[in-house]
């Protein structure tokens, strides 16, 4: 995944900073709706919303902008309904990709989604041609300057984690999907800070790529990253950090 922490690190630093924190927010305000309207809007009792409010609050999400959201999805106040659906296909060099959409209207999305495929050199699949490859888990990350390598890896794997690895400043801390935010509340306990804690999909395989391939692959990401109804990607890449770097300054 050292492919895939490298984008999430540049996309972070291309910056535009205001705008992508109002792309973020809409983001985890669509999840929360869903989660609410699915369940409830009481996190104790519905831990879908529970997990959406402490996404949206490692976010800097406001408080009041997070309990707007929850009546949205509740019916107290007026809101946009949303619909949670998968677009799964291959991107450059066969790299799977699987999105999580949440959207009002999939008549304009699915087409919107196929459009960036193809013009990013890869083609829009049926449901379940990639997703048998990817396992949910629970990722979570910790500045290593606030921990070392002996002590982290003590910590997480008493807390329950699977794997601990390092991506640059960072340790990336691997749990079972169930089991994330019980080892987050561990290593909190232990005074440690997190950075983030989330929920993602991880593949049993990746595909190296690198030269025009990669270049497609970054230009594939910012577009579905800039799109309003794509919630999260996942995707079996594997890119070098010095090319991921290359190919961010083009």
């Amino acid at each position: 995944m050292a492919g895939h922490s490298k984008w999430a690190n540049i996309k972070h630093r291309k910056g535009r900073q205001d705008a992508r924190r109002s792309k973020i927010w809409s983001r985890c305000s669509r999840a929360i709706i869903v989660a609410a309207k699915a369940g409830g809007g009481d996190p104790d009792m519905n831990l879908t919303l529970r997990y959406a409010i402490i996404d949206a609050k490692a976010e800097n999400m406001p408080k009041d902008t997070i309990t707007n959201a929850i009546k949205k999805g509740t019916g107290e106040i007026e809101g946009v309904n949303y619909e949670q659906i998968s677009y799964e296909g291959y991107g450059p060099n066969g790299v799977a990709v699987l999105l999580d959409i949440l959207t009002d209207n999939r008549n304009r999305t699915a087409p919107e989604v196929k459009k960036i495929f193809e013009r990013c050199g890869g083609n829009m699949g049926t449901t379940g041609c990639v997703s048998y490859i990817f396992s949910a888990k629970g990722h979570i990350s910790i500045n290593t300057a606030n921990v070392d390598e002996e002590t982290i890896m003590d910590l997480a794997l008493e807390a329950g984690a699977e794997d601990i690895q390092q991506e640059e400043d960072t340790w990336l801390i691997t749990t079972e999907f169930a089991n994330l935010y019980a080892v987050k509340d561990a290593l909190e306990a232990k005074n440690l800070k997190i950075e983030s804690a989330k929920q993602t999909m991880v593949p049993d395989n990746t595909v190296e790529c690198e030269g025009r391939n990669a270049e497609k692959i970054f230009k594939m990401l910012e577009a579905f990253d800039d799109h309003e109804d794509v919630q999260k990607v996942h995707a079996n890449y594997e890119i070098s950090d010095d090319e991921m770097e290359r190919v961010a300054n083009l």
